[in-house]
């Protein structure tokens, strides 16, 4: 059983992972991702579908799970997010959390909870997406106030939140680099005003298989500024995961960590 594999290889030692919302349509990428990593061994799964798919116990609630881990991988909901936080606390394991759909108070939460452990949050684990976040930085750097920023996303029929956190990501990225705060706008129909200046628009589109698209436009004066990142499949984001948790594991301290400092 994989909750036996506690060894070193090659110098290294074997990453003891635990995956939440392993039965979902992620948790199975995160597991197909880390099972091609030599150095990663998936020790428990949570979720509330407790079938056990794969080579290693699966548990409907975390505080049932008695394997020792170096990490944990969540990709369930937000719902799962007070179980999380205190088994991690209390096992004393980073936690890298890769659902989205969080509340204001629950974002509040969370970076309470890295105060005392190690906590890593992105609103998008993929390298490209976090490679257009800086981009949109930038751009806004350079444009400024004078071009209005509007972001379009496109999901599978199944996602539940909306808009999604890459969209939110990406406009905290756009927010960081404007002069004043803006107001993100995600729908118009109650609004019978001009748009104004220091909105950011977001909407969002549901249908169909679609993996994930996030356009960003700079709308200026006769000229318009798109950048466009499309994930063609879940893989990307199941690889970024465990980058990620092999990056936790080695940490230590509390801190809110970012996928910033893992590609650093």
């Amino acid at each position: 059983m994989a909750k036996f594999y506690n060894f070193v290889l090659g110098g290294r030692k074997v990453i003891r992972l635990i995956i939440s919302g392993c039965n979902g349509y992620m948790g199975k990428s995160v597991t197909a991702a880390a099972k091609e990593q030599q150095d990663i061994s998936i020790v428990a799964g949570f979720d509330i579908d407790t079938r056990q798919l794969d080579d290693f116990p699966v548990y409907g609630s975390p505080g049932d799970c008695a394997e020792k881990a170096d990490v944990i991988v969540d990709f369930s909901n937000a719902d799962a997010l007070n179980a999380l936080l205190e088994y991690a606390e209390r096992n004393r394991l980073p936690l890298v959390l890769c659902s989205t759909g969080y509340t204001n108070d629950q974002i509040k939460q969370i970076k309470a909870a890295s105060e005392r452990f190690p906590v890593f949050r992105s609103g998008n684990m993929s390298l490209g997406i976090n490679l257009l976040a800086e981009l949109v930085r930038r751009a806004c750097a350079v444009l400024g106030e004078q071009y209005d920023i509007e972001i379009v996303e496109r999901h599978h029929r199944r996602k539940l939140d909306a808009p999604s956190g890459t969209a939110l990501m990406l406009a905290d990225a756009a927010a960081e680099m404007l002069p004043a705060d803006p107001e993100y706008v995600c729908e118009r129909e109650s609004r019978r005003t001009p748009r104004q200046k220091h909105e950011i628009g977001i909407s969002s589109v549901r249908g169909g298989t679609v993996v994930g698209q996030h356009d960003v436009m700079f709308l200026g004066r006769h000229e318009v500024i798109e950048l466009r990142h499309t994930a063609e499949s879940r893989d990307v984001f199941a690889v970024g995961a465990v980058n990620a948790a092999r990056f936790m594991a080695s940490i230590k301290n509390p801190g809110l960590y970012t996928m910033s400092d893992v590609l650093a």
